[in-house]
């Protein structure tokens, strides 16, 4: 009997071997009827029977072999299993193990029924697989897209929803400072949660960047009337005022105006010169330097501290391949760097600039951007 046929004929055994397995496929979710563990296991055998019976060139052969079968315009049984199984809390691999299992009890319950070595039954072997594979590529691209999606939103919800309690945070820090009756301990504490509140809220601000960017809309940009100069110097004041320890140096003896956005570039110049802060050597100063020549404002910011690995440097910007692993627990340049830097370099590259790094022993770690002329 032919692979296709046998498998039409015999669809209640082969989907009862399915549902076993599924069954043993351990889940945070509640346990699902017989109707939930074989979901689309029958459609997706008839469209494996089917692609069976279609005939197939040499050509068709080979493409299929490589992921490059023909794909239809409407949601197929596996892309619609892949779904569902995600949301049922299948991981990735118990998907894919069940296709695994479908492939072997199909088989051996055929090879059991009747196995002669016919030159038909190799080759209908060679497409159940080929289809079978068709079949699990569609499922596993479906499912990789969905927790993709689901990741960024959520990324983006987490985001928004926890600026409510942040603002009630930072509120009530604000109201309690002008109490008389807390004391120096009282409002050394009030402070403490001040700046805490204050980070915590610098961290939501950067998830709700980075969500933009996942999300294809990128960080927003909208430039105006501004005086980089003085922006630069509030926020060089805002740091030193935060860490008195640090010693910043800006050379502000050139004024750069343009059309720039000024809270999107006061967050390029906290981060950049935050991270020297954080990463320097706290016995030498920070430079930070903003000049101008005739067609480019540049930025630059240099600290003395342990220069960050050349096999770091290509990711560092980089959201996924940054170098952060290193902040579980290894101290360092590159403790700590990755979603600041990324959110600095999409704002620059949002003004049409860009932003590089050089990192030595001799010369220490200096970060530079370079802003169009935009006056």
């Amino acid at each position: 009997m032919r692979l296709s046929d046998f498998i039409l004929k015999n669809l209640e055994p082969i989907l009862q071997a399915w549902e076993e397995f599924a069954r043993s496929v351990d889940t945070p979710m509640p346990e699902m009827d017989s109707r939930g563990l074989r979901n689309h296991a029958e459609y997706i055998l008839k469209t494996v029977a089917l692609d069976m019976r279609t005939s197939q060139s040499a050509q068709q052969q080979i493409e299929k072999s490589k992921g490059l079968g023909p794909v239809g315009y409407d949601e197929s049984a596996a892309q619609s299993h892949a779904l569902t199984r995600l949301m049922a809390g299948f991981t990735l691999d118990q998907m894919v193990s069940e296709y695994r299992a479908l492939r072997s009890s199909v088989l051996r319950l055929w090879l059991t029924d009747g196995y002669a070595g016919e030159d038909h039954q190799v080759e209908d072997m060679i497409r159940f697989n080929e289809a079978i594979d068709q079949a699990l590529i569609e499922s596993i691209a479906t499912y990789g897209k969905a927790v993709e999606t689901t990741r960024k939103t959520v990324l983006g919800v987490l985001g928004h929803d926890l600026r409510t309690p942040l603002g009630a945070v930072t509120l009530g820090t604000d109201l309690l400072r002008q109490t008389e009756e807390l004391g120096t301990r009282g409002k050394k504490i009030i402070a403490q949660i001040s700046t805490s509140a204050q980070t915590a809220n610098h961290m939501v601000n950067d998830l709700l960047d980075l969500a933009r960017c996942n999300l294809g809309n990128g960080i927003p940009v909208h430039p105006e009337d501004t005086d980089l100069t003085s922006v630069c110097k509030s926020v060089v004041d805002e740091l030193s005022t935060a860490h008195p320890k640090a010693q910043i140096i800006f050379d502000d003896e050139d004024s750069v105006f343009g059309k720039y956005d000024p809270s999107r570039m006061a967050q390029v110049f906290s981060n950049l010169i935050g991270n020297a802060v954080r990463h320097g050597n706290a016995k030498h100063p920070i430079y930070a330097t903003l000049k101008r020549d005739s067609t480019t404002a540049c930025f630059c910011v240099q600290n003395s501290g342990d220069p960050i690995p050349p096999s770091a440097l290509p990711s560092l910007f980089n959201p996924e391949g940054r170098y952060s692993k290193y902040s579980k627990g290894e101290p360092g340049a590159s403790s700590g760097l990755g979603l600041g830097l990324f959110i600095a370099s999409q704002i620059v590259e949002g003004h049409g600039g860009t932003i590089e790094v050089e990192s030595t022993l001799e010369k220490g770690t200096i970060f530079r951007v370079n802003l169009p002329d935009c006056d």
